[in-house]
């Protein structure tokens, strides 16, 4: 079953007319749309409901041109980060399967999807998520297609975080949590990671007093967003898989810090784009379809030996900052502002960088 993968910008803050288009232009079916990853323009924060406008337009195109029920279309994964910060372009990219094939020689990209347990407000930030969550990735890896953990190079998940309700209910069952409601987005992002990178054998299962805390473990593939709209983590897994046909391939680095452009053409070499030793984005070719990073402020407040204040101010979070400077970083890399780049990066790469995924259009 082939992928196919298309960019779309998004012009207004509830705009889905270029999924619109990509459908009636007879290219793609909308019954074969069955993940969408985006960047909304609102403030990234708890609040933003840019996530929730894009995310009922795109699924109104679906059922305006599908025929699956609204139920099903419900539970197309859909994952939206919010926060445009800097140079960085609103967009979606919207992911297709059909049914062509390929040669058995040739490794295409292909996705699996899995939802966890139930996790339950006292499981976040503690060793039951990270098992909850390897075995729906080992899931998602299976619905793919994929046996070996070396060819998963993107593991993109949604998962809870923590309310007040919800902590009120823990204390109900006489069950504690693991950290402040404020902290629980990064804390949930985080352990994850961790879950993610059992499941793949990047890591061993850690110990518990390691769970947002030694950030030297991570994992290199994952891109972990919460939120308070499930109770479950949603696994939207890629991965190269011989003979799933079609014309994209997908592959993986790190950035070591904010200003790594190198980690991002390597993440573009690994997906199977041949480059000059010190690559510019002419040299891309225009097939570069998208790159999806995460990013951090380093906490060590050091930047390659210099001093950073983004960790001090007051008045703009280090999230925005550290944002918009990785989104600059990668817009310059692929000749694109229409970058994928979240923050909340516990585990996720190394401290001050983060994981870098390239998708890239091979040709027919």
């Amino acid at each position: 079953m082939a992928i196919d993968v298309r960019k779309i910008e998004i012009k207004s803050v509830s705009d889905a007319s270029g999924l619109d288009e990509w459908i009636a232009s007879g290219d793609v079916a909308a019954d074969e749309i069955v993940a969408v990853i985006g960047k909304t323009e609102g403030n990234g924060g708890v609040n933003d409901f840019t996530r929730i406008l894009s995310d009922q337009a795109y699924r109104a195109v679906l059922m305006k041109h599908g025929s699956r029920t609204e139920a099903e279309v419900k539970e197309i994964p859909m994952v939206w980060s919010g926060g445009c910060d800097g140079v960085i372009t609103p967009h979606a990219v919207a992911f297709a399967r059909n049914d062509a094939t390929g040669p058995d020689d040739q490794d295409r990209i292909v996705m699996g999807t899995a939802m966890s347990a139930e996790l339950f407000p006292e499981d976040i930030g503690r060793l039951a998520m990270v098992e909850k969550v390897a075995d729906a990735v080992r899931g998602a890896m299976a619905d793919a297609g994929i046996t070996d953990p070396k060819d998963v190079h993107y593991v993109q998940t949604k998962t809870p975080l923590l309310t007040v309700e919800g902590v009120k209910d823990a204390h109900a069952r006489g069950e504690t949590v693991a950290c402040e409601v404020h902290d629980s987005m990064g804390v949930s992002n985080g352990t994850t990671a961790l879950g993610i990178g059992v499941a793949l054998g990047e890591i061993a299962m850690p110990k518990a007093e390691e769970i947002c805390k030694n950030l030297d473990i991570y994992s290199a593939v994952s891109s972990c967003s919460s939120g308070v709209e499930l109770d479950r983590a949603q696994i939207v897994l890629f991965g190269n898989k011989a003979g799933a046909g079609g014309r994209y391939r997908i592959g993986h680095s790190v950035m070591k810090d904010a200003l790594d452009i190198d980690g991002i053409y390597d993440a573009i070499r690994d997906a199977g784009l041949e480059l000059p030793d010190r690559p510019r984005s002419e040299d891309l070719g225009g097939r570069v379809v998208n790159c999806f990073m995460k990013c951090e402020a380093d906490p060590s407040a050091r930047l390659r030996g210099r001093r950073q204040i983004m960790l001090d101010d007051s008045d703009v979070h280090h999230h925005r900052h550290s944002k918009a400077a990785v989104g600059g970083v990668a817009a310059l890399a692929i000749g694109d502002p229409a970058v994928f780049v979240s923050v909340d990066a516990m585990h996720q790469g190394p401290q001050g960088g983060g994981p870098v995924i390239a998708i890239v259009d091979m040709g027919e």
